[in-house]
């Protein structure tokens, strides 16, 4: 099973980043809403305080660029994903370009699409 942190993850069922959670749930990924309230998505709770979580596969991104740069340290040095997904409205190219040199596999797209046609 495949981890995945859902970065701005919100207990709002409008967001994006709580449809995604849920859908990747579903899909059998391991996920881990993290985000800056306390809250639950379908059972997960929301984690505060960029926690340490070991071998992920996968970040997917629901924060906006401007939003971003406290998060560079903890993504790129603390989780080390094998890949980030920047969703609509978090495409950024200096974090891209970091976490390339990293080794991080980047991808713009729509992780609640990459789902749907089997390509996640």
């Amino acid at each position: 099973m495949k981890k995945t942190i859902i970065l701005g993850a919100s207990s709002n069922p409008e967001r994006y980043a709580y449809k995604a959670t849920v859908k990747l749930a579903n899909h059998g990924h391991e996920v881990f809403p993290i985000g800056l309230k306390a809250g639950t998505i379908e059972g997960h709770e929301i984690l505060l305080n960029n926690p340490i979580i070991k071998d992920v596969d996968t970040v997917t991104l629901y924060v906006g660029q401007k939003n971003q740069p406290p998060y560079y340290d903890y993504i790129l040095n603390q989780i080390k994903p094998k890949r980030i997904i920047f969703n609509p409205g978090a495409e950024n190219a200096e974090l891209e370009k970091m976490a390339q040199e990293k080794g991080i596999e980047t991808e713009v797209a729509c992780t609640l699409v990459l789902l749907s046609l089997g390509n996640y």
